[in-house]
């Protein structure tokens, strides 16, 4: 039967076995156990029973769950046999089934699918359960729903090596030989240290099997079996490449930091600082701790405890939450959208140890943005955001990024900039690839590349931006005041004071020039100043947020405000 189709009579004992296999591992709760009470908002429904309902009933269903699915961007989780006030009742067998046919039901007239995540029974020895499920559906007009993770933490602590082995499903031979698949560079193979960015995707299909590398298959392959896809961006872990990690970060902006660990070293000065900057730009964070396998149980523990000691610290303020089986896993996810919790996980990536919980993670965890906020962007102009350059033989110049705002199509007319004098330029869009694969079309928050005529390769730069051709006043500015606070620093920060500014794709360097009534910033300091680019002006938007750093000073903010170019002779 397709999974599109309503279910017959005849498929009830299909469905039946079917469910009786996914839910195989039953768990307990005791007796008055409860959640938390029912959010009108979010992803999450409550329902007691969902049995035999009448034909308005069940169009009133398949309602609940449409918004259900909309808030979640295409994935929600029903709980079966919870009132609405959290309380796990609990049904029996027989109606826990026949509410598990309905959900099928009310999932196929909205061609989405279900999968199993766990089954509870209420207090040991009882007779009722309830059963935790979780409803995916792509979205219309994607072809997935789509996770961005940037990848982080200290050199050698198996970054590259967890990429290779999640994207690879090959275990590693304790000796880097997973990793050599994601460098680019003949020094990065030589050295075992990532220098540059790289990507690499991972994709879960509407059951939630893994689809990888494995088996031979490519990229464009992995996109088309995958309705849920992670792109992992592996960034450099060593202090002299922290520049184009910070770069990483801004640019890419990643839906999740995945912070990684070494069991047998801790949270070095440089994951600390990695941490800060993800706190800092207000990603969701999770801690991965690796190479368990050559560490004493002692060992990891202590490196547990200081992990979590440093997420409970003032300046992270987060609650961790160490996964320990695939329950941790199902609440982990459930609340990791609030951005207050920080699951740990304890892997090996050379025996596969708990490699398994990492995976359900990045299956059950929803999109960070809502529905709403979606439509919200794509109903602003276009707005696209330039993080590479290329020259290719049969397509011209293209360029690559992410869809900020608005929506794009081939043929639509635009301007490119700012170039050296801020001024745009017009370019047509002759062509559009996600992933690799061609489309007519990208949407606000899709990573493409972009085929433009009437512009040279050797005339953009990263940090540029396409928009479309009716935007007659971009803002673009050589000078702008931002609300910085200071992070840390050695001396003072006075006027003339000169660091690098990362705002999303814009890296350059810029001077303090004046900082209202203060004469210095010193650590722990907040004040509004501005600053002036030292060589071309920037395409900015006010509420951005920014770091701005130079060694060990470290600095985060907010634009507050732009100046119009003409304003850089009078300030």
């Amino acid at each position: 039967m397709s999974s599109h189709q309503l279910p017959t009579e005849t498929d009830l004992t299909e469905i039946f076995s079917a469910y009786c296999d996914v839910f195989s591992v039953e768990d307990s709760v005791s007796v008055g156990a409860s959640l938390p009470p029912e959010d009108d908002a979010g992803n999450i429904e409550y329902k007691l029973k969902l049995v035999n309902p009448t034909k308005s009933r069940l169009e009133h269903l398949v309602t609940q769950l449409k918004y259900r699915l909309e808030e979640g961007q295409g994935e929600a989780i029903y709980e079966i046999g919870v009132a609405d006030n959290g309380t796990m009742a609990g049904v029996s067998d027989d109606e826990l089934q026949l509410s598990l046919i309905t959900l099928h039901k009310m999932a196929s007239k909205l061609k989405a699918t279900l999968t199993g995540v766990r089954k509870y029974s209420v207090d040991a020895g009882s007779k009722r359960f309830t059963a935790e499920v979780l409803v995916r559906r792509v979205p219309e007009g994607q072809q997935f729903i789509e996770l961005r993770i940037a990848v982080l933490g200290h050199v050698e602590a198996g970054k590259s090596t967890l990429v290779g082995v999640l994207t690879h499903s090959e275990m590693d031979n304790g000796r880097g030989r997973s990793r050599l698949n994601l460098f680019r560079h003949l020094h990065e193979i030589q050295s075992g240290h990532t220098s540059s960015i790289s990507h690499e995707i991972l994709g879960f299909s509407s059951g939630g099997q893994v689809i990888n590398y494995s088996n031979s298959r490519s990229t464009e392959q992995i996109c088309d079996l995958s309705s849920k896809l992670i792109t992992l961006i592996d960034l450099a872990g060593h202090q002299k490449y922290m520049r184009t990690t910070v770069f990483g970060l801004t640019c890419y902006q990643p839906d999740i930091t995945m912070l990684i660990v070494a069991g047998n070293a801790g949270i070095v000065e440089t994951a600390r600082e990695h941490l800060g900057y993800a706190i800092a730009l207000k990603i969701p964070v999770c801690v991965v701790v690796t190479k368990i396998d050559v560490c004493p149980p002692a060992v990891v523990a202590r490196t547990l405890e200081q992990v979590q000691r440093t997420l409970k610290s003032p300046g992270c303020s987060k609650v961790p939450v160490v996964v320990r089986n695939e329950d941790d896993v199902v609440s982990a996810a459930a609340n990791f959208k609030s951005c207050s919790v920080a699951p740990i996980f304890t892997v090996s990536n050379v025996t596969g140890e708990n490699l398994d919980l990492i995976l359900k993670f990045l299956n059950y965890v929803p999109p960070i943005q809502t529905r709403a906020e979606q439509e919200s962007l794509e109903q602003e102009k276009p707005e696209f955001q330039i993080d590479e350059t290329f020259s290719v033989p049969t397509a011209g110049t293209v360029v690559g990024g992410k869809m900020l705002r608005g929506v794009l199509r081939e043929g639509d007319q635009c301007i490119i900039g700012p170039d050296d004098c801020g001024q745009f330029s017009p370019v047509s869009i002759i062509s559009v690839h996600c992933n690799r694969s061609p489309c007519r079309m990208v949407r606000a928050g899709q990573p493409c590349c972009l085929g433009i005529t009437g512009k040279d390769r050797g005339d953009i730069r990263k940090g540029m931006v396409v928009l479309s051709e009716d935007n007659r006043q971009p803002p673009i500015c050589h000078t702008f005041e931002a609300k910085l606070y200071i992070l840390y620093h050695e001396g003072a920060v006075r006027v003339g004071f000169q660091a690098t500014v990362h705002v999303r794709g814009v890296m350059q360097t810029a001077t303090v020039i004046s900082m209202g009534e203060e004469k210095e910033l010193l650590t722990g300091d907040e004040a509004t100043v501005r600053l002036r680019f030292l060589k071309q002006p920037e395409y900015l938007k006010c509420g951005s947020r920014l770091l701005f750093r130079r060694g060990q000073f470290k600095s985060t903010g907010t634009v507050m405000k732009i100046l119009p170019l003409d304003d850089r002779l009078s300030t």
